[in-house]
């Protein structure tokens, strides 16, 4: 049984149809990350999967257990972890307060363990611990979204356009965190728009377009299609 499955799922915003019978799903331990242009779907999808938005039809499961219904905090405490696109930091609080939040549902005594595990993999966060979150720059609030959702130690990982405005020094940086966390067996699912970075550390991919998936394959294949290589990577 796949650790998340979705199945069929529709998902509207008003009128609008979102996500057209989108079925995929997630191993444990794997990279899977969705590919697609702006629009394509790919943050609704981890939307509704957080419970975020609501599928119309189709089901979300986490390791069998029906999502559907299910509050966004409760599907926080079954596992399912989301940075979500634009970091959303706590701008006035400060960088171990923002970590504080993300631990919410992290047993007390469990908390001080959890936000210390996060600075072997962003050191820089511990030299910032007590400074405001507004003040860190892009790069470093993207390192404290990450944090932020790893203090929960979730079975799943989802992650919203990591790269999205990092210059590409921090943009390889949180690219080798996503390879070091995959390495230690953390499950992700990566949305992210930089396809030739994504399907470098991914095991397998999806292409999303106009809210269907229109391939699937091993992150090997769809790095060596033709189709995926002009339309995606930017070859000729």
């Amino acid at each position: 049984m796949a650790l998340l499955e979705l199945k069929d799922v529709n998902t509207y915003y008003g009128q609008i149809h979102a996500l057209k019978g989108i079925s995929l799903e997630v191993n444990q331990g794997e990279v899977v990350t969705l590919i697609g242009t702006n629009g394509a779907g790919k943050s609704t999808t981890l939307r509704t999967i957080s419970g975020l938005v609501r599928p119309r039809s189709g089901s979300v499961t986490l390791d069998g257990k029906m999502l559907n219904s299910v509050q966004p905090h409760e599907i926080t405490r079954l596992g399912v972890g989301h940075v979500p696109e634009g970091r959303r930091i706590f701008p006035e609080l400060t960088v171990r307060e923002n970590l504080e939040v993300g631990a919410f549902t992290v047993p007390r005594g469990e908390v001080e363990k959890r936000i210390e595990a996060t600075f072997g993999f962003f050191p820089r966060l511990k030299e910032r611990l007590f400074q405001l979150g507004g003040t860190l720059s892009g790069g470093e609030q993207q390192m404290l979204a990450m944090a932020r959702g790893m203090t929960l130690e979730p079975r799943i990982l989802l992650l919203d356009e990591p790269s999205m405005g990092l210059a590409p020094v921090l943009v390889d940086a949180i690219f080798d965190i996503i390879r070091e966390l995959h390495s230690k067996g953390t499950t992700i699912l990566l949305v992210e728009q930089n396809a030739r970075m994504a399907l470098q550390v991914a095991d397998r991919g999806y292409i999303l377009q106009s809210g269907k998936i229109v391939m699937s394959d091993t992150a090997a294949n769809l790095q060596s299609s033709e189709t995926v290589r002009k339309a995606y990577l930017g070859e000729e």
